[in-house]
């Protein structure tokens, strides 16, 4: 497990943010009190903790871990997964909101778009067909009713 979040969030939290504000030559600006600040600490909070929560399921409710080479061996469809199916991803997308804030840096969130784009396109051409193929029609039953990235207001029961 340590492994696969030192490999996958921290590349793409830390990593990847780190030589983007470097390449584009970030001086550190003191944070002000703003609403962007506001929006920064909420969007750090909620995504860190969903990224956590996430994380604890894979290992307790599903077996495995987000890294491929350890995939969960039971589909997970409680806590935040009865309102969105990628809330590991949707709690990624806040944390990089969240310094793209912090930063007041537009080239980080240029990335944050191209990220989601990115999952957007990987999850159903990729992930969802090899879930499908592990949990056949428990997945596609999940997949029909809960959305991938934006949460429903309720959760969702199988039942």
């Amino acid at each position: 497990m340590l492994q696969a979040i030192l490999i996958l969030p921290f590349n793409v939290l830390i990593t990847v943010p780190f030589i983007i504000l470097w390449l584009c030559g970030y001086r550190l600006i003191e944070p002000a009190l703003s609403l962007s600040f506001v929006g920064m600490i909420l969007s750090f909070a909620f995504g860190f903790f969903l990224i956590v929560w996430t994380m604890m399921l894979f290992a307790s409710a599903g077996g495995g871990s987000p890294a491929p080479w350890n995939p969960i061996k039971k589909l997970i469809i409680t806590g935040p997964y009865a309102y969105v199916r990628n809330p590991m991803l949707s709690g990624v997308f806040m944390v990089l909101l969240g310094e793209s804030l912090l930063f007041r840096s537009w080239a980080l969130f240029y990335y944050l778009l191209v990220f989601i784009v990115i999952n957007a396109f990987y999850f159903p051409l990729s992930e969802e067909k090899g879930l499908i193929k592990r949990f056949g029609d428990e997945y596609i039953n999940y997949r029909n009713n809960v959305p991938r990235f934006i949460p429903r207001l309720r959760p969702w029961n199988k039942d």
